[in-house]
């Protein structure tokens, strides 16, 4: 695979990257959703879109705690395997993200650093602007992405690790204004490279992306707690948006 704008939709609609992936802990993402339906009071009778939802586990929680869920992903594979979960009150759609969304919601969420993933900055704004548009008036949207100041202090250039018996041998480096993580590894006969792509977008660069397309910052928040953001000491980045 050559490292290209697009690399996402060969990559996550593979089996390896759920494999690689398999061991994440989803409990402090589960609090997080917790605390800002808790903060946002969130109405049962919403409309919930989790865009970039995967195999939709966030989406199946969300939907646990009684909300109207859709899911949506890029990933065919991810959205086959999500609908097995699928009920009167929650759905799964394949979903590009630079494409308009069809309905309207009162909240949108973008979870786990499902965002900043194009060279061009337009690409990144046409993405916020489908959001922006996709809100019910009223509506709030939740951007969950890392705190690039802390990730680049902390990078691991270089690890291995062994899952369900695969080698992945993983190298990660900053390269024309992204974070670029190398997965190397051999399976089913074949050596096998793929590339993840995220750029360094901190608050203020953000903030000129939001800014063009007349999004309001009502909150920041640096943890899945929702304390307050320092880009000194936080491990995430987390804006509501209206």
């Amino acid at each position: 695979m050559t490292k290209n704008k697009d690399w996402f939709a060969s990559w996550f609609n593979t089996s390896y990257y759920h494999i690689l992936y398999s061991h994440r802990d989803y409990s402090e993402a589960q609090e997080f959703m917790q605390n800002i339906a808790r903060l946002l009071t969130f109405e049962k009778s919403d409309l919930l879109l989790d865009l970039g939802c995967g195999k939709g586990r966030h989406s199946i929680y969300l939907n646990s705690l009684g909300f109207n869920v859709i899911g949506a992903d890029l990933s065919k594979n991810s959205i086959l395997e999500a609908k097995k979960s699928e009920n009167e009150r929650l759905r799964f759609i394949v979903q590009d993200m630079r494409k308009p969304l069809r309905l309207k919601y009162d909240v949108i969420l973008n979870l786990f650093t499902s965002f900043g993933f194009f060279e061009d900055d337009k690409e990144d704004i046409i993405i916020l602007q489908n959001i922006k548009n996709g809100l019910n008036l009223n509506g709030v949207a939740i951007i969950d992405f890392m705190n690039v100041k802390k990730v680049i202090s902390n990078l691991v250039s270089e690890e291995t690790q062994v899952i369900q018996g695969i080698s992945f041998k993983i190298n990660r480096y900053i390269e024309d204004g992204f974070i670029v993580k190398e997965i190397n590894f051999d399976a089913d006969g074949k050596h096998h490279t793929y590339f993840e792509k995220v750029k360094l977008l901190d608050l203020h660069k953000i903030k000129t992306y939001l800014n063009s397309v007349d999004f309001k910052i009502k909150h920041i928040f640096g943890n899945y707690q929702l304390e307050r953001f320092n880009e000194e000491t936080s491990d995430r980045l987390i804006l509501v948006l209206a």
